[in-house]
């Protein structure tokens, strides 16, 4: 298999899928061991996190660049589509909702934010359910503003008003 040369920049805007959104602040030279190893180091903003990712397992991990515009559209009409909620047992679709917002997929992510989000003239969610919307909707908010060069409340506000809508 060809190995990707996806070689990011200090200061590029990254997704690391288990933590969202994050700066590439600078490459960092280690030795482990007898092993040197070359890392990134990602700053996220959002979970005061830095975290080491060693050049080589980038594609292992999932480290990718932010979004197209055109993503970020499909994003958006995804979110206008009709929710597809499964009868099935909660923790079934808790499993399901949380390995669509881990796999750091914008297209997943929406999914999961256009399934459980709730009118207010609609029923209660759950407490789970509630905790696992805030964290898709941060999620997929960070990204939009990353992408539309905006803040986080600002996309926030605009996925809101699209889920609204329906």
């Amino acid at each position: 298999m060809k190995k990707k040369n996806n070689e990011f920049k200090i200061g590029e805007i990254v997704v690391y899928p288990k933590h969202g959104v994050g700066e590439v602040i600078k490459l960092e030279n280690m030795e482990i061991g007898t092993i040197k190893t070359k890392f990134y180091v990602v700053k996220m903003e959002q979970a005061k996190l830095t975290i080491r990712v060693p050049v080589d397992k980038q594609d292992e991990v999932g480290l990718r660049k932010i979004s197209s515009k055109k993503i970020v559209e499909d994003v958006f009409t995804t979110l206008k589509l009709k929710p597809k909620i499964r009868r099935i047992m909660w923790s079934r679709r808790a499993q399901e909702y949380e390995s669509k917002i881990f796999s750091g997929e914008p297209i997943k992510i929406a999914e999961v934010v256009r399934d459980l989000f709730r009118k207010n003239s609609q029923s209660e969610q759950s407490y789970s359910e509630r905790q696992m919307f805030q964290v898709a909707i941060e999620r997929l908010a960070r990204e939009v503003a990353a992408v539309e060069k905006t803040d986080y409340f600002q996309s926030t506000e605009k996925i809101e008003q699209i889920l609204s809508k329906k």
